[in-house]
């Protein structure tokens, strides 16, 4: 291995995360075969799989358009050690569960990007006003006891806000779907041009990147329709379209809508859009099952913290009255433990 190389590592090779993993060993070993050396950290079938072949992506099957990756695959982050750029795609719950097994990842230079749903561990790095300093930016629902923080520093991270579909076609198979959109930007002004080094590394995978230096509002403009849709669809297991074609249903996706909006404004943080103007972008996608909705079906724990209860918290902290969205978070906890139960009871 050449010492000169950076190394990099994508922290769950599932959808997203496989996807980003291939695309960066393909971009390294036809445009710069010394440049950088790609692991992925995976499990299971997905882990043996990658090992064995390479990760192969189906960019568009119809038109012969698939390739294989190779990558190296491991299950231990103490093998790899530090690492230049460290990619969580991991969700929520997964990542709390996981945290300090990534430790050996860290050292004094890397710098961390999370590629999540909902709200990351960081979220609060540059905070201001009652929310600055110590423990006022520390999230106990994504965070539980700081276990996230400790391994992955908020300090060192940026974040990347994902536009795009994907799926597991098989173990050690990603299928890419519709979008080509990451959006990317430091948690707090000095990791600002670290999220521009790895903009340009993702721009260089065939991605469509955007820079932002607001990268917490744009995690809160994707929030905004995954917060409502997501559980609502999970709970009913319904498509969005019925979602919001039902009066009733299609109600309380707005009051919790604007109660999100009450949350990022006490934030400072602004969304440009109307509630209106929002809902018409998910109703463009037709009757499609959320991703929540598919963890429901494929009897995976859901992502409950990270899409209600870091807002709820939020909401909590800084006096904003979420009554709706409350309710929904809690009917939402406790599918999500009963779907638990009935796993560990199989």
């Amino acid at each position: 291995m050449n010492s000169s190389q950076r190394n990099i590592t994508v922290v769950g090779a599932g959808a997203i995360g496989g996807l980003i993993a291939a695309r960066l060993a393909r971009a390294q070993s036809s445009a710069n075969p010394s440049g950088a050396n790609i692991n992925v950290l995976a499990r299971g079938a997905h882990l043996e799989a990658i090992r064995r072949d390479g990760l192969t992506i189906l960019e568009d099957p119809e038109n012969g358009m698939r390739y294989t990756a190779r990558v190296n695959a491991t299950d231990n982050a103490a093998e790899l050690g530090a690492q230049d750029i460290v990619f969580v795609c991991l969700k929520g719950q997964a990542l709390v569960q996981a945290a300090a097994s990534l430790a050996p990842l860290v050292g004094p230079h890397t710098h961390i990007v999370s590629a999540m749903n909902g709200v990351p561990w960081w979220f609060l790095a540059n905070a201001s006003g009652a929310h600055a300093g110590g423990d006022n930016r520390h999230l106990e629902s994504v965070d539980p006891g700081g276990v996230v923080s400790a391994a992955l520093p908020p300090a060192r991270a940026s974040g990347c806000v994902v536009h795009l579909s994907s799926s597991i076609a098989a173990p050690g198979v990603i299928r890419k779907g519709k979008g080509n959109l990451l959006i990317v930007g430091g948690a707090a002004p000095h990791t600002a041009a670290r999220a521009k080094d790895a903009c340009a590394l993702l721009a260089q995978a065939g991605f469509d990147v955007q820079a932002t230096g607001q990268i917490q509002h744009e995690i809160w403009a994707k929030l905004w329709g995954n917060m409502t849709m997501n559980p609502i669809s999970a709970l009913t297991r319904s498509t969005a379209d019925v979602i919001l074609d039902d009066p009733l249903t299609a109600s309380l996706v707005k009051t919790i809508m604007a109660e999100a909006r009450a949350i990022g404004e006490a934030l400072g943080i602004g969304l440009a859009m109307t509630i209106e103007e929002r809902n018409a972008i998910t109703r463009k996608l037709g009757a499609f099952k959320t991703s929540m909705l598919q963890d429901v079906e494929a009897g995976r724990t859901l992502e409950v913290e990270a899409l209600l209860g870091a807002p709820y918290e939020l909401a909590q902290r800084a006096g904003v009255a979420a009554p709706s969205l409350g309710m929904l978070y809690g009917l939402a906890r406790q599918l999500d433990a009963n779907l638990e139960a009935a796993r560990r009871a199989a």
